[in-house]
């Protein structure tokens, strides 16, 4: 007599595998934003200037250059530098200022605050053991401590020198001369400067590569 039939199990069912997550796209790094965060404010306000001889219409394009320019760089970046973030801030704080109070010193001694600003918080953080270039610069470069500490210092007397430079024109030259130097002199002296510390940077850089290297060998 025949055994009675089991009957067969249900195949099962095949469980998909885990789909990999769709990689994030690294947030792009466009050298043009850079500029127009830059570069849209200062490049507005002397372009008004030139147009209407007026320094509050200037400051009026001043504040909606600085505005458009800081919306642009955090819609394409998603982010903007401390550096730029700082300037493109001022320029709104201090042009509104300017605007409400129909007051053009509040907008020529922007520079001189700012930079006054900085320049004592990079010698004050160095003397308290900090690097604040450093975090200003973010992870643009890889250098040795002490590379940082001589960045600092040059830098945060830069700042110096150029809020006491700002205060000795606006007050005794005529408003043309001050704006032909907040735009384009301040940013023309700030890059001849910088390429001034270009030897420092790559001389330690190239220190610092060469020891991380000395590093992996003794993995």
């Amino acid at each position: 007599m025949n055994e009675p039939s089991v009957p067969a199990a249900p195949p099962a069912a095949s469980t998909p595998a885990p789909s990999n997550p769709t990689p994030i796209a690294p947030t792009p790094n466009l050298p043009w934003v850079r500029m127009v965060i830059d570069w849209v404010g200062p490049a507005a306000f002397l372009g008004a200037y030139l147009l209407h001889h007026n320094i509050l219409a200037a400051t009026w394009a001043l504040v909606a250059g600085s505005a458009l320019a800081l919306v642009i760089g955090f819609a394409v970046e998603r982010r903007v530098a401390p550096l730029p973030l700082i300037w493109g801030l001022a320029a709104l704080v201090f042009g509104v200022l300017t605007l409400v109070f129909h007051d053009a010193r509040i907008i020529k001694m922007k520079t001189t605050i700012i930079d006054t600003a900085l320049g004592l918080g990079m010698l004050g953080g160095l003397a308290l053991g900090h690097s604040p270039i450093r975090i200003l610069m973010g992870d643009a470069l890889v250098l040795p401590e002490a590379a940082w500490r001589k960045l600092t210092f040059r830098f945060g007397l830069f700042f110096l020198v150029m809020a006491a430079a700002n205060e000795l024109v606006w007050r005794t030259q005529a408003e043309a001369v001050w704006v032909a130097f907040r735009f384009p002199g301040l940013p023309i002296l700030a890059l001849l400067f910088a390429s001034t510390q270009i030897p420092l940077m790559m001389k330690q850089a190239e220190a610092a590569q060469a020891a991380a290297n000395l590093v992996e060998t003794q993995d």
